[in-house]
């Protein structure tokens, strides 16, 4: 039934896909779609704008117009279809003895500095690496993986491993790390998945590294988003990586 309601609107040309609002609306009704965010149906959207704050470039706002009523069924049913279809493609990851998949198979550590120990690296020598554990795939990492117990842990996007060239030196070291694409992975997913490492887990601290791209930009609000969930309170930085390797930024991110 169509009514005269608010609504979120999207002003494509100021939009630029960095993700942010998605992740701010909890009934689901926003995603990127051809790099451009779009409401995927009106009776997903209640109207409120939780949205708004998030948008970097003030590419969404609240109007008035003729829409589908706020269905909050459709909601439930929408997002649960969203969660059995994450299930489905990335089931949880248990420990295996022996078969399966290698990069499912979990191996809590490798010894030697990768579990935070400072060890002096060889002039001319190859570089230690400060990886500790597997898998490291945000969708792959079991909430209750061992390794996750008390650490401090590294939300890494995709990129900032092939940009930074000091990432095991500076960023790894001492701790676990979980890295995807916030723009190309499913967002809900990830929430989900950070709501239960959070919870579960009683990881210390969080450092999330992003590239200084705009869709690098939501996974931070996607790590919060999660944090929030859970009801957890873990300190957070975010750092920001130029895309010439080098650390542009190191801040602390307020709770909520």
């Amino acid at each position: 039934m169509k009514v005269i309601r608010k609504i979120i609107k999207i002003d494509e040309e100021l939009c630029n896909g960095c993700g942010n609002c998605v992740p701010a609306c909890a009934e689901g009704a926003l995603e990127i779609i051809d790099g451009k965010a779009r409401v995927i149906a009106d009776l997903y959207c209640d109207g409120l704008g939780a949205c708004l704050g998030e948008c970097p470039t003030g590419a969404l706002t609240i109007v008035e117009r003729e829409a589908d009523e706020f269905d909050e069924h459709a909601v439930e049913q929408m997002l649960g279809a969203k969660q059995k279809r994450s299930t489905a493609a990335h089931p949880a990851v248990l420990p295996m003895a022996g078969g399966g998949c290698p990069s499912a198979r979990m191996v809590q550590s490798f010894g030697g500095p990768a579990a935070g120990a400072e060890e002096p690296q060889p002039a001319g020598g190859p570089v230690q690496t400060g990886l500790s554990h597997w898998p490291i795939q945000i969708m792959l990492v079991p909430p209750t993986a061992p390794f996750l117990q008390g650490a401090d842990l590294l939300v890494l996007a995709d990129c900032v491993a092939v940009a930074f060239p000091g990432l095991h030196r500076d960023l790894l070291k001492g701790k676990r790390v979980m890295m995807g694409c916030p723009k190309f992975d499913n967002v809900q997913a990830y929430v989900e998945k950070f709501a239960q490492v959070c919870k579960l887990s009683g990881i210390r601290s969080i450092t999330t590294a992003v590239m200084e791209v705009p869709c690098c930009a939501a996974l931070p609000m996607i790590v919060r988003k999660g944090m929030e969930l859970s009801g957890a309170k873990i300190p957070m930085e975010e750092v920001v990586v130029s895309v010439r390797g080098k650390i542009l930024e190191r801040r602390p991110v307020p709770s909520a």
